[in-house]
């Protein structure tokens, strides 16, 4: 009898012990709960009570009131900031939105389309083709406090009408006051005072592999908030020159990036991470018609060297040479003891034309032109047409005669006025 008393007693203190062990960790477990959730509410009480790591196992920490939590809280918030950041901030500002409403001239959907209609109606009610206005946008940045924007040609040609957003929510009318379609660069002006501004540095020291930085109105985003678009890669090549497979249009020693471009970004800056613009966001390379990470932008030093011209309306390249010529024979070459027949013979020369003046006579065999080999006659045409020349610059060619080559200069002067001789 005893031994069982003794054994319903010691089952009872076992019970016990269970029942209070587990009454007291339920209680704990509340108030850690309590604890966490006053954390999250912001109470006092229970911050202070995680830092001093009773009923918990959590690292300590501090009170938004302390000041070592702004401490840590700067300190995060500076980790964030870099070069690229700080470009961005200082010069997001001067980055625009340009809307233009274009006069495209298209084929006249009215006019009747067998011979036979032609000659029923006047011309002069049926015109084959007709003006048609057509929206476009692009990107630009300003580059003085007084409102001068620089853009790309392409964004504003034939424009009838041209408006500039800003990042402050302000719009305004803008002026083309000059453009140049060889370099595909126009200058705009809007009337506004206190502007910020992006400044253009020396695309000499541009670094392959440095930072990139784009920025724009991609597919007119910039619209929607007044807030252009970044994106950011390396200087991938520079110098680079091909031929536009849109418009033909050759361009020259131009920046290669990766940072991404795309239709809209036209005209804005390609900055380094000095927030420099060392470029002007031009064209792409692409099949799909968005950035494929192939982009390219116009160096800075050249819209630097173009700006006075386009303060001036535009650049003149209505030069007067005055040469024909026809495509070098072999026959020719081996006579003239030519290795090949690389080159092209100068059939006429104007009289009192630049080549005159500068003592090209027929017969001589042209071989370069500012420094670029001639392979033939249209090859010749064709990098007078490419190059940045303009009238009153100085033209170095190398022409081959009676057996030696020669380096000859002309100056480039106004085509004549019809009937002054022209050629």
């Amino acid at each position: 009898m005893v031994m069982k008393v003794l054994n319903f007693f010691a089952i009872g203190l076992i019970f016990g012990g269970l029942f209070f062990y587990q009454f007291h960790r339920n209680q704990q477990l509340e108030q850690e709960i309590d604890v966490l959730r006053g954390f999250a509410t912001g109470s006092q009480v229970a911050r202070a009570h995680l830092a001093s790591g009773a009923g918990t196992d959590a690292p300590k920490t501090f009170s938004t009131d302390d000041p070592k939590a702004h401490d840590v809280t700067a300190e995060l918030s500076g980790s964030r900031s870099n070069a690229i950041t700080r470009a961005v901030a200082n010069t997001s500002g001067a980055v625009v939105g340009i809307n233009v409403v274009q006069l495209r001239e298209v084929r006249n959907p009215y006019r009747p389309v067998d011979p036979l209609g032609w000659m029923m109606f006047d011309e002069r009610l049926w015109p084959p083709t007709i003006k048609q206005k057509v929206q476009n946008l692009g990107s630009g940045f300003i580059i003085s406090p007084d409102g001068y924007i620089v853009t790309n040609e392409h964004v504003v040609r034939d424009a009838a009408q041209v408006f500039v957003t800003t990042t402050t929510r302000n719009k305004y009318p803008a002026k083309v006051v000059g453009t140049d379609p060889l370099l595909d660069m126009a200058l705009l002006k809007i009337d506004a005072k206190n502007l910020p501004c992006i400044p253009l540095g020396d695309s000499q020291d541009v670094l392959v592999g440095e930072w990139a930085i784009a920025l724009g109105n991609p597919y007119g985003l910039f619209d929607i908030n007044d807030q252009p678009s970044v994106s950011v890669g390396v200087i991938s090549a520079v110098h680079r020159d091909f031929q536009s497979a849109i418009d033909g249009r050759v361009y020259t020693d131009m920046i290669q990036t990766d940072a991404a471009i795309n239709p809209g970004n036209s005209g804005g800056p390609l900055l380094n991470a000095d927030g420099v613009a060392v470029g002007m966001n031009t064209m792409i390379f692409s099949q799909s018609g968005g950035s494929v990470g192939i982009g390219f932008a116009i160096p800075s030093n050249r819209i630097t060297a173009t700006i006075d011209d386009l303060l001036k309306g535009g650049v003149n390249r209505k030069f007067w040479v005055g040469i024909r010529a026809l495509d070098l024979s072999p026959t020719y070459a081996r006579l003239q003891g030519l290795a090949n027949n690389h080159g092209a013979v100068v059939t006429s020369v104007d009289p009192g034309s630049p080549a005159a003046k500068a003592g090209i006579h027929v017969e001589d065999i042209l071989l370069e032109i500012n420094g670029k080999a001639i392979e033939t006659a249209m090859g010749a045409q064709e990098i007078l047409k490419s190059a940045d020349l303009r009238v009153g610059d100085k033209l170095p060619l190398k022409i081959f005669r009676k057996g030696r080559a020669m380096d000859i200069t002309l100056t480039l002067v106004a085509l004549p006025q019809e009937g002054q001789g022209a050629g």
